[in-house]
């Protein structure tokens, strides 16, 4: 494995969350079942069972919910009282336009699709101890618009929100953490071509987020910045580019090799949380330089490679989430949710870059 200097490249990678316009979708309901009492962490299994209790299928995008057990992504929030347990799995970029069939699990109607998901490696336990655990689902799905093979982008899915119930789980005995499954670890990136982009597309990430940190520090009251952050403070945003313009951490490595067998379809490349290191799978390596943005390449398209590295060193370095993907999407999105989605920061420095620096 190589590590990055100051001078090499570095990423973080997204959970998988995506967004649009919420919808209510009673007819779709999760419930959570989970042992009452666990001896050791092995034994924290949850499944999840979601219903179709209406009169037509329902067709569902796997990525980011419940229903993504085969991912080690975060389906479920972890609670001890009031204090979340962190978790340790895998965030996830995805690529719209490149998803199959494969991402998807159609609910007919009055039946139910189960999903079983081992915590032990996901969640840090050992960190919060013993105690009682609330295990909340994901309650969102994204339910496309058009058929599969038309999606292009989050503008093609609707956000539905369904009922759920949560489980508690009194865990006590061996909490000891979990590693995730991985291959044998492997150089990070032996494909010399490969490794050269990825370098590059470092050095085109940090290049995105001086910029953009350098037109907040001028520009604190604009349409721009407002459109993509709502009310939060200028100096909030910034901090997040600066991090990613200063970032410098020797030990973060960055990988071609899909070492937590994570590079299923359309996912462009993930971050394992507990240690920030950076998995690139095939399809980054599609995407293109910075300048593209002043001939031809939009914004909205969202394939600017350094845009993708920013916004997994946003991941690595300020724990934003996936809260959604697309740049017209990202806008509608709460204040909160804002300041804390990682591809507001992509696609807020992509069109800084493109309004001033084209």
């Amino acid at each position: 494995m190589f590590a990055l200097a100051a001078a090499a490249a570095t990423l973080g990678l997204a959970s998988t969350a995506v967004a649009g316009p919420y919808r209510r979708a009673p007819t779709l309901s999760i419930d959570v079942t989970a042992p009452e009492s666990a001896k050791s962490v092995d034994e924290m299994t949850v499944t999840a069972i979601v219903t179709n209790t209406g009169s037509e299928p329902v067709k569902v995008l796997k990525a980011g919910s419940v229903l993504d057990s085969d991912l080690p992504t975060r389906s479920f929030f972890v609670n001890k009282g009031d204090s979340k347990v962190d978790f340790s799995g895998v965030k996830i970029s995805l690529a719209m336009d490149k998803l199959t069939e494969n991402n998807y699990v159609t609910i007919q109607p009055g039946s139910s699709v189960n999903a079983t998901h081992d915590l032990s490696s996901l969640y840090n336990f050992e960190g919060a101890g013993a105690g009682d655990f609330s295990i909340e689902p994901v309650t969102w799905f994204q339910v496309p618009d058009v058929a599969a093979n038309k999606v292009k982008s989050i503008s093609d899915f609707s956000k539905v929100e369904v009922q759920a119930n949560s489980a508690t789980v009194s865990l006590s005995g061996d909490l000891s953490r979990r590693a995730l499954a991985m291959k044998r670890a492997e150089d990070a990136c032996d494909d010399s071509s490969k490794s050269g982009f990825i370098d590059s597309s470092y050095t085109e990430a940090k290049e995105l987020a001086t910029t953009a940190s350098d037109y907040i520090g001028s520009n604190s009251d604009s349409d721009l910045l407002t459109s993509y952050f709502g009310s939060n403070s200028a100096s909030d945003v910034a901090d997040v580019f600066d991090a990613v313009a200063g970032e410098n951490d020797s030990s973060r490595t960055l990988n071609c090799n899909d070492e937590a067998n994570a590079c299923s379809d359309g996912v462009i490349a993930y971050t394992i949380i507990s240690t920030t290191n950076i998995y690139f799978c095939d399809i980054f390596f599609d995407e293109v330089e910075t300048t593209e943005l002043c001939s031809g390449t939009t914004v909205n398209e969202r394939n600017i490679r350094g845009g993708t590295t920013l916004h997994e060193l946003t991941h690595a370095l300020s724990d934003t989430e996936d809260v959604g993907y697309g740049c017209q999407a990202d806008q509608e999105l709460s204040d909160s949710e804002m300041i804390s989605n990682a591809d507001n920061f992509n696609c807020f420095s992509t069109q800084v870059y493109a309004d001033t620096q084209c």
